[in-house]
């Protein structure tokens, strides 16, 4: 007993001694102050921070264009934009790389004979390349890397967060675009992150190339600055509060 209670003593006594020649070191040392990060206005309940640009207000498609580089047909209403379905996707005017996004979209209400990929189907392409899928996946089963918030033919979401057709949908989105080496290859592949109201999906995952409809991804080198796209798929798919901000 006389042996535990000396070696629990030199214990502490070692313990003791390491402690005060820790509070003889300068905190200062290791304490950064520069640069110091910028203070911004974050919003509220989903509004654009003061660092944002805003895609979509509610108001016009004057931040967009249709593949001929005209005015999309998509129909502006009631604070928001609805696909035409044959009018095509539409395109940001401004080219973008690294991002974060918010947007929210909405599929109808009636889903009277819409099953799989025609529940609704749109999606957000980065770089006009590489897809986050858009679909009412509310207990409407499809492949599962072609359902909502899957990174379209190569990831599936880690869990189904899907609000019931009729009701918004959130979307988050932390888009890493991809850098390329002078023979093409990637340097750096593109990564995504998604929360789907509010719950993660999609953790900070690689994109092997280009998310296609047939066949593997490619390896597609691109400028370094393209549109974000919103899909036409043939369906009814509503939007509003898009904004963005350049990382």
């Amino acid at each position: 007993m006389k042996l535990l209670n000396l070696l629990l003593s030199l214990t502490f006594i070692f313990i003791a001694n390491g402690l005060i020649a820790q509070d003889k070191g300068d905190p200062k040392k290791t304490e950064v102050w520069e640069p110091e990060p910028v203070a911004i206005t974050p919003g509220h309940f989903n509004a654009p921070p003061s660092d944002a640009v805003v895609l979509f207000d509610g108001t016009s498609l004057k931040n967009f264009v249709n593949s001929k580089g005209e005015t999309p047909e998509w129909v502006v209403a009631e604070g928001s934009m609805t696909v035409k379905p044959g009018s095509g996707p539409i395109f940001t005017k401004q080219g973008f790389q690294d991002v974060q996004i918010h947007l929210e979209w909405k599929a109808p209400g009636d889903t009277t004979g819409l099953v799989g990929q025609q529940r609704n189907n749109s999606g957000v392409f980065f770089q006009n390349k590489y897809e986050v899928q858009i679909l009412d996946s509310y207990k409407n089963r499809t492949y599962s890397n072609g359902q909502a918030t899957s990174v379209y033919k190569q990831h599936i979401p880690l869990v189904n967060a899907c609000r019931p057709p009729g009701e918004w949908q959130v979307y988050d989105i932390i888009y890493t675009a991809p850098r390329f080496n002078e023979d093409g290859t990637f340097k750096s592949n593109p990564y995504i992150t998604v929360l789907h109201n509010g719950v993660l999906v999609q953790n900070h995952v690689k994109l092997e190339g280009t998310t296609e409809y047939i066949g593997p991804p490619k390896v597609t080198p691109h400028e370094d600055k393209l549109p974000i796209q919103l899909q036409d798929h043939g369906n009814y798919v509503s939007f509003r509060n898009i904004w963005l901000r350049e990382l």
